[in-house]
């Protein structure tokens, strides 16, 4: 049986498509991701008035109720933009491609821009993509695990001198806990944490108490039995258990640790959070159209507000 990603439904939008489009066809695609209910047709973001007159000359719309003057990203994640539409529907479907992810590097070389445009476009990206995991909650069979990234250890050139890096007093300060609580069959909720054991307080925010969680061995996991049905594998003796596993959270630290290995090379402290959203998006999502998944990104972008974090120092009012 073909696999999904080599099959021709995977594949259901093209940068030739997007490269061959005028800048006002894809203008005409942002309006629609921006106000899909309207048929694409401006809604005031101040006061939600529908009848607004089009300032052609300027991409511009003008509110018949208030007055106010918006544009179609105004108030978005692409606010104060500088890329041309195109480059910035482009840029959606180089990043939606990766399934591993993609460097900053590459999208600053395939759109021809500066590195820095490239890595805050990526990371508002990946902001957009985890406004759909905000106020998720899990239920079913969830799995639970946590995996370490970041950090690095430089090991001695003489062998009988080398550190075992899986112990916790060679890990650098650097070096994080994700721990990934996925639903079997369903959506994931990645969390960034010191130890396995931190992460409690979120699965209870997180997983429905009629849920069933299937864990390993780690002590971290020993206060979950009070809460939830709780099943545990030791994987020291095999990896499933009467159906007891944690196979689907290990395929989405296989995914993370590619990016961060294969792609990336190295995913910084303070980013590792918005990498581990994005490995969880992509997980979610691996059975989708690249098409559909640009689309998605789009309109999770459209609907996102102004990013405080990857915005000018202009941008980043109260």
């Amino acid at each position: 049986m073909q696999h999904f990603l080599l099959s021709a439904t995977a594949r259901t939008l093209s940068l030739k498509q997007v490269f061959r489009m005028s800048d006002q066809e894809a203008y005409e695609t942002f309006c629609q991701l921006r106000w899909p209910e309207n048929d694409g047709e401006a809604v005031c973001p101040k006061c939600g008035c529908v009848e607004t007159y089009n300032i052609t000359s300027r991409r511009r719309f003008k509110c018949v109720a208030c007055h106010h003057q918006f544009s179609v990203t105004s108030g978005t994640i692409f606010a104060s933009r500088k890329l041309s539409f195109t480059d910035l529907l482009a840029a959606i479907v180089i990043f939606v491609n990766g399934a591993k992810g993609v460097s900053a590097l590459q999208v600053s070389r395939d759109l021809d821009v500066q590195y820095k445009t490239a890595f805050v476009l990526s990371h508002k990206l990946r902001e957009a993509m985890s406004l759909e995991q905000q106020n998720r909650t899990l239920n079913g069979v969830v799995e639970i695990d946590g995996g370490y990234f970041g950090g690095y250890v430089k090991q001695e050139n003489v062998k009988a001198e080398r550190k075992d890096r899986r112990l916790v007093q060679n890990r650098t300060g650097k070096r994080q806990c994700v721990v990934i609580m996925r639903e079997r069959g369903g959506k994931s909720l990645p969390f960034v944490v010191r130890v396995e054991g931190d992460a409690v307080p979120f699965v209870r925010d997180h997983v429905a108490t009629l849920a069933t969680i299937h864990a390993d061995e780690g002590t971290g996991w020993d206060a979950l039995h009070a809460g939830w049905d709780t099943k545990r594998v030791n994987h020291s003796v095999q990896f499933m258990d009467k159906g007891v596993c944690t196979n689907q959270a290990e395929s989405y630290f296989s995914r993370l640790r590619r990016m961060e290995v294969g792609t990336h090379h190295h995913i910084a402290g303070p980013y590792l959070n918005a990498y581990a959203q994005e490995a969880s998006w992509r997980e979610d999502n691996r059975r989708v159209s690249n098409g559909s998944q640009a689309m998605l990104v789009g309109e999770s972008a459209m609907a996102s507000p102004v990013s405080r974090k990857w915005a000018g120092y202009w941008q980043r009012g109260n």
